[in-house]
């Protein structure tokens, strides 16, 4: 069984960073892109960033500069480093793997549960 298992969400201040992870298990995690996810309440569900097998990233605009996507092949786990954060980066963070080596878009294989991160004063 392939699992995914995100962690490190939390509440925040503004301004404040978080440091969330995603263990991956039941796959040859190297070989597949990474990605991350977040659904806030009422909104669609949007691609923050992605990570290929070979490493090239990929973010969206509205956290560009402040959210580093990495991942440890060794530990078979991606990470997303979330920094200045903002009350519009509230949201449930979904941890995906794509069916490949590449992130593309639509290529969804399995998810991780979620882990909900609060932004508020």
């Amino acid at each position: 069984q392939v699992q995914l298992v995100e962690s490190g969400g939390g509440l925040v201040q503004p301004g404040g960073s978080l440091r969330l992870s995603c263990a991956a298990s039941g796959i040859i995690f190297s070989m597949y892109a990474m990605g991350w996810y977040r659904q806030a309440p009422g909104k669609q569900r949007e691609l923050v960033a992605s990570i290929t097998s070979g490493e090239r990233t990929d973010y969206a605009d509205s956290v560009k500069g402040r959210f580093t996507i990495s991942r440890d092949n060794a530990k078979n786990t991606v990470y997303l480093q979330m920094n200045s954060l903002k009350p519009e980066d509230t949201a449930l963070y979904y941890c995906l793997q794509y069916r490949c080596r590449y992130a593309i878009p639509h290529s969804f294989g399995s998810w991780g549960q979620g882990t909900r991160v609060t932004v508020s004063s």
